[in-house]
């Protein structure tokens, strides 16, 4: 009988049974993200193969081109001296509609159910991955087609990332939040390096698979949510989390008393904690007006825009640029390139394990943009000259680029988004998330787009784009930076007060 038991024993019942349901939300959002990420890759891998240089091939005996044709090789309408306009502005048409779908993304995502949610965009997201691979064994050869899928697909990609991090949110705390977070933002990473590798596989042959196996992959994990995931804690008789502890408590801000470096976050009875004894009533979702009012939300969200600029321009464009200028080959630039995604990985668990012992997510990500500066234009310039110095400096870059990118993706949304001005409403998760990916993905759009127009006029001015826009994404976290500073020599002041109060009563 349950009364027979010692409390321990109940204890140790609840918070085995807490952390099995907790690691596994935790793998099943991993791999649900990997597979959005996934099937965005293989686009910037196919690249080099819809547009190269056909002399260097030999011409089949029974194909109907002239000896004399050049681009017998290359994929209309992707054939012509245009043709890095015309693949940015394939690449425009995803990231663009991403962006804008993202704002509206998360309101409905505070609405519906996250199951249903998260299935419906997996399944929509591997069909139309799935149709720009059936291009190729279509013959299709309009641009209209490519543009529309990606418009397409960039919309109902948009379901994922508020959804997996409000899930996420849901069910852990504020504790060690960047090194978890930090660790399980890595499916990025891991999607991006998963989506070159099988991309690369049929790059060389039948480039239409490169989509097609990625997108029967994603619909198949939009099954496997449906069929598994749990948004809350309570759905299952699990403890809730709270996301207001005895840190807050002390991290006094000197400008104003009882405020963190981003606004007011006092210790407080979570409002989901005293709801898992008995019923509450459903809170309500939040405005977007709301969200853009929670301290730190605007500098964060522009900060993104800046810094994703530079992620995702090497995400679409770093391939072509290993091909043109290591000359490397198709297949081989795409394995190359997975190396920055390492980095990444590594980037992003640095940036969420130091944030979480100093307390400083605006600083740990403006001291990573200020090295990442100088490592790009080392990249650019002696990055190229041998393998093992490519490797490295792939490796260095992921690291500094990838780190505040994904620090502010994950554990500084995941803050603010459980700010306590909200009071315990778990609902403006998806919302605030939403928004700050969404200005993100401005920056996004903007990176490829401005790549693909810079490039024809060299390599070194997209380098000298990316580095501006880094510098950039650094002045906008000046502000919040001096609040950190403050709250550290606040915190001091405070010890030192304390050791002097016990050494000399």
């Amino acid at each position: 009988m349950r009364s027979s038991l010692a409390p321990g024993i109940w204890f140790l019942r609840a918070f085995s049974r807490d952390s099995w349901f907790r690691g596994f939300i935790l793998l099943l959002t991993f791999f649900i993200y990997t597979c959005y990420h996934m099937s965005r890759k293989p686009i910037s891998i196919v690249k080099s193969r819809l547009h190269q240089n056909c002399s260097e091939l030999i011409n089949p005996i029974n194909d109907s081109h002239s000896f004399n044709d050049t681009t017998w090789c290359n994929w209309s309408p992707f054939d012509k001296d245009d043709y890095k306009e015309l693949l940015g502005a394939v690449d425009n048409a995803f990231l663009v509609a991403y962006a804008i779908g993202m704002f509206i993304s998360g309101i409905f995502g505070e609405r519906l159910p996250l199951r249903y949610y998260l299935s419906a965009g997996m399944l929509l997201s591997g069909l139309f991955t799935s149709l720009f691979g059936l291009g190729y064994f279509w013959n299709i050869h309009m641009l209209w087609y490519f543009v529309l899928i990606q418009i397409c697909n960039g919309l109902v990609q948009t379901t994922g990332w508020p959804s997996v991090v409000a899930c996420v949110g849901n069910w852990f705390g504020k504790g060690k939040r960047g090194l978890i977070m930090g660790i399980w933002n890595s499916h990025t990473s891991v999607g991006n390096i998963l989506g070159s590798l099988i991309a690369g596989i049929w790059v060389n042959h039948q480039w239409g698979l490169s989509f097609i196996v990625p997108g029967i992959i994603t619909a198949a994990m939009g099954i496997i949510t449906f069929l598994f995931l749990i948004e809350y804690p309570e759905d299952v008789d699990c403890t809730p989390p709270q996301h207001h502890g005895e840190q807050d408590k002390d991290q006094d801000n000197p400008e104003d008393p009882g405020d963190s470096p981003y606004g007011n976050r006092e210790s407080s009875v979570d409002t989901t904690a005293s709801c898992s004894k008995e019923p509450c009533p459903e809170p309500a979702a939040i405005s977007f007006l709301g969200a853009l009012k929670i301290p730190g939300v605007i500098e964060f969200s522009l900060c993104l825009l800046f810094a994703k600029l530079v992620s995702y321009t090497f995400l679409y464009w770093l391939p072509l640029y290993i091909f043109n200028v290591a000359h490397f080959g198709a297949k081989e630039a795409g394995d190359l390139s997975t190396l920055f995604d390492v980095g990444g990985i590594v980037g992003g668990i640095m940036a969420g394990l130091i944030s979480d012992y100093t307390n400083g997510r605006a600083t740990t990500c403006c001291i990573m943009l200020i090295l990442a500066a100088p490592m790009m234009f080392l990249y650019n310039y002696i990055g190229q000259n041998g393998i093992t110095s490519s490797i490295v400096m792939l490796i260095v870059c992921g690291m500094l680029v990838n780190g505040p990118y994904a620090l502010i993706t994950t554990a500084v949304s995941a803050d603010l988004g459980t700010h306590k001005s909200l009071q315990g409403n778990a609902k403006a998760l998806s919302t605030v998330t939403a928004i700050i990916d969404g200005t993100g993905s401005i920056g996004a759009a903007l990176g490829p787009l401005l790549a693909g127009l810079i490039s024809p006029t060299g390599w070194n001015n997209v380098f000298y784009m990316l580095i501006s826009a880094d510098i950039l994404a650094c002045l906008l976290l000046c502000r919040l930076v001096y609040k950190e500073i403050l709250a550290w020599k606040a915190a001091l002041g405070r010890s030192s007060g304390s050791s002097l109060a016990l050494t000399h009563p």
